[in-house]
């Protein structure tokens, strides 16, 4: 067992050497770069992106300069050099002297206005352009997008237009700012409803700010969880520690392997801290940093998994090698790791975008079911080793793996009741973390209205997570006895018990030899008789 933790850390560095690199990916600043309009309907358009926004905190006055920081508590959508490109036969198909010779249109709305962008004269299908029938009935002016204002502002949804100016090939929005006064999920698109400007493009980026920071708004609670399971780590680190050195000549092999697990989760934490700091700070988010600590994270992951899984099979207290098993059990564990690095190499490291639903399940899936079969392992390998503690009458090894099965079947329970819970509808959608929830939440919330609460899913799958080793930490800590109740069963307990008494009763005498002589014998045939168990499991 001690080997495996040691491969995976060894892993660790390798892996993030080659997924790091100097530059930066773009999150809260989306970048296009000659992104091609796509036909949806009666429209071309163009998802400029979505995010939850938090209102600001004051509007600063209009037409005065204002220099803006990352923490001046305003929130807003700044577009920066935006231009529209057309190519040469569309602005040839415009007659010379028309001044304007094409339109194009930028729509912010939240979603709780969504149905105000578009619309349907007939109570069919609806469109987003303005046709002639919707002129009439609904007067709105053909060739732009249907806009109803918005019940709590009439001034939403916010619409900019942009037109090309006789044969130009292009137009530009160089620097403008959009303020956001209510709290909620944001979408930009960039639609134009002149089929002359079928297969136009953009290019240009736009900054999306909450009042502190660029952290988008399902994000931004995490960066003080992080802070505060960062202390909460240190603590646990710091009474580990301590037990570890009063008790340094007791430690098992069992014990290294929950050190490794504490220091990785400690190491996952900070750097999870300090990359949201620097996401907040500067809107764009690190490869280097981000790949380290996704790569940290599956590899704890990973250990802790195959750390439960080997505690179940009884490894460390009641047989010191897992046998033949140890090479399914590596097997298994890289298994894991790679669908698990893959699965938060694509969410965290690139861009805050989700991915396609497609993708997202080709991912999602084999973490999913490597997890379930896991689960399932555990908890017949724990069942083997209650029955033969059992069997053998060892109390107190039997007392702490009853202990342990019930820790970890209140886990399970807890996480199936938390998905269940979070599978049913309600008052607000969240975007979710779990593998099971990211496939409800994205076929039943494709707006992201609950993002206010997403940050509770990953909170709640770390704190459970620490719950569990804080268990595993309080029934395997160093300490004087840990030697004496490894590899041995219930009878060489109470001869251990019983060979002191005669030793010191009788110090020369025949019968406290013949009762060492059992006891180690009695040992000796244990180990013989468990390393022969796990080669036939």
């Amino acid at each position: 067992m001690a080997c495996i933790s040691v491969q995976c850390l060894l892993l660790l560095p390798t892996l993030a050497i080659l997924l790091s690199v100097f530059t930066s990916v773009e999150s809260s600043i989306h970048i296009y770069n000659r992104d091609p309009f796509r036909e949806v309907g009666n429209a071309y358009l163009v998802s400029g992106g979505s995010e939850g926004v938090a209102s600001s905190r004051f509007i600063p006055p209009p037409r005065r300069p204002f220099r803006s920081t990352a923490h001046d508590g305003l929130s807003y959508i700044r577009f920066e050099n935006i231009t529209f490109w057309r190519s040469k036969a569309a602005a040839d198909q415009h007659p010379t002297m028309a001044y304007n010779s094409g339109l194009v249109q930028i729509i912010i709305f939240e979603a709780a206005d969504r149905d105000n962008i578009g619309g349907s004269p007939y109570g069919g299908q609806r469109s987003i352009c303005c046709t002639a029938d919707h002129a009439k009935l609904e007067g709105c002016k053909q060739g732009e997008v249907i806009r109803t204002p918005s019940v709590t502002d009439a001034n939403w949804p916010m619409m900019l237009n942009l037109n090309f100016k006789g044969r130009q090939l292009s137009v530009q929005l160089k620097k403008k700012e959009v303020y956001i006064k209510k709290t909620g999920m944001y979408n930009l698109f960039f639609i134009s409803c002149d089929p002359k400007l079928k297969g136009m493009k953009v290019s240009g980026r736009t900054v999306w700010k909450n009042p502190d920071g660029y952290l988008p708004g399902r994000m931004s609670p995490l960066m003080k969880f992080y802070a505060i399971m960062t202390v909460a780590y240190i603590l646990l680190t710091a009474i580990w520690c301590l037990q570890y050195v009063r008790h340094r000549q007791d430690v098992l092999p069992l014990q290294y392997c929950i050190t490794g697990v504490i220091a990785l989760g400690l190491l996952e934490m900070i750097f999870w801290y300090f990359d949201y700091a620097y996401f907040n700070n500067t809107g764009a988010r690190p490869v280097g940093l981000t790949s380290w600590v996704v790569t940290i994270g599956a590899t704890r992951r990973t250990v802790s998994r195959i750390l439960i899984l080997s505690i179940s099979m009884g490894y460390g207290v009641v047989r010191p090698t897992l046998g033949g098993l140890t090479t399914k059990v590596l097997l298994l564990g890289i298994t894991y790791f790679v669908a698990s690095i893959l699965l938060d190499i694509t969410k965290y490291v690139g861009t805050i975008n989700d991915i396609a639903g497609r993708a997202r399940i080709m991912l999602v899936l084999p973490d999913a079911l490597l997890d379930a079969f896991l689960i399932l392992w555990t908890f017949t390998s724990l069942s083997k080793t209650l029955e033969q503690l059992q069997a053998k009458r060892s109390s107190v090894k039997l007392d702490i793996y009853r202990q342990f099965s019930n820790a970890l079947a209140v886990t399970v329970i807890a996480s199936v009741a938390w998905i269940g819970y979070e599978g049913f509808p309600q008052p607000a959608k969240l975007k979710s973390s779990s593998p099971f929830l990211q496939v409800y939440f994205k076929t039943t919330d494709p707006f992201n209205e609950r993002w206010q609460g997403g940050w509770i899913i990953t909170a709640f799958w770390d704190i459970l997570a620490f719950g569990l080793l804080c268990v595993i930490c309080y029934l395997w800590a160093p300490s004087q006895t840990s030697q004496r109740y490894a590899y041995s069963d219930a009878r060489g307990e109470d001869e251990d018990e019983e060979t002191e008494s005669l030793c010191k009763e009788t110090p020369q005498g025949d019968i406290g030899l013949i009762k060492m002589d059992r006891k180690e014998g009695s040992d000796s045939s244990d180990v013989e008789d468990d390393t022969q168990e796990g080669k036939r499991e």
